[in-house]
């Protein structure tokens, strides 16, 4: 089996596959860049155990990260565990992903995860996008090249932001608005924030229609995705494993 991992500003998310690329589980914990090897090396045993699985008949691991302080203790656990080090993506690991960046350090590990995996499931071009802790939107082309993107505070950073700098502004969950106008306060911040950000995403995907010929396959992933893009009016595919099978596909690129 393999075990894919993947290091957020927010969250740590865990994928299982089987050989036949089956996804067996996929569990989250809270990214602290405090945490030791050991630390981590819990956090994994207990999902393990959570989902019924024996850390034993793990053959093989991939993990991508956007938290650099972390790497060393993520390869540190996981190295202990299975008895052999994991696979990182990063530098010298083949992809198969052109990219056009002035600096492609700079893209993100689970972007370039992300943007593999899109390639192999869907039509080029690809406005592929990712909500986390940011927002990114991405546009690989026809010739399947990554050309670049677009950065936003990420949904959940808006709301944590919002509650924080006002007085009297409430803590809220993201959820599904009841209706368009809000008729309370929590309401009036659920709905400013769900159509809020599906007009932006709207408004970013017309105007890249705008400059490409071709017609695009619009695709979203990330946890906030699953409320954001049902009220999109542009059709967008909601995909909660991409970023899993991205890894999946990398680590036998480069078996």
């Amino acid at each position: 089996m393999l075990l894919a991992i993947d290091i957020g500003n927010t969250n740590t998310s865990v994928g299982l596959f089987s050989e036949s690329r089956e996804l067996r589980f996929l569990a989250r914990f809270e990214t602290n860049r405090r945490k030791t090897a050991d630390q981590i090396s819990v956090d994994l045993m207990n999902i393990f155990a959570l989902y019924h699985y024996d850390m034993k008949e793990v053959t093989g691991a991939i993990f991508s990260s956007v938290v650099p302080s972390l790497n060393f203790m993520m390869s540190k656990a996981l190295t202990r565990l299975l008895g052999h080090a994991p696979m990182e993506v990063g530098p010298g690991i083949r992809t198969g992903l052109n990219i056009r960046m002035d600096f492609h350090n700079q893209l993100g590990a689970d972007i370039v995860s992300n943007a593999v995996a899109a390639l192999v499931k869907y039509p080029a071009p690809i406005v592929l996008i990712d909500m986390g802790t940011a927002t990114t939107i991405s546009y690989i082309s026809a010739q399947k090249t990554y050309e670049g993107g677009l950065l936003f505070p990420g949904v959940y950073l808006s709301l944590d932001s919002l509650s924080e700098r006002t007085a009297q502004l409430p803590d809220i969950s993201l959820e599904n608005p009841k209706s368009l106008i809000g008729k309370n306060t929590e309401d009036c911040m659920k709905n400013g924030i769900v159509y809020g950000t599906a007009g932006m995403l709207d408004g970013i995907i017309d105007r890249i229609r705008t400059t490409v010929p071709e017609e695009v396959t619009v695709v979203a992933t990330g946890t906030p995705a699953a409320v954001i893009v049902r009220h999109c009016r542009n059709k967008v595919i909601y995909d909660k494993n991409l970023l899993m099978e991205g890894l999946w596909e990398i680590y036998h690129r480069n078996k």
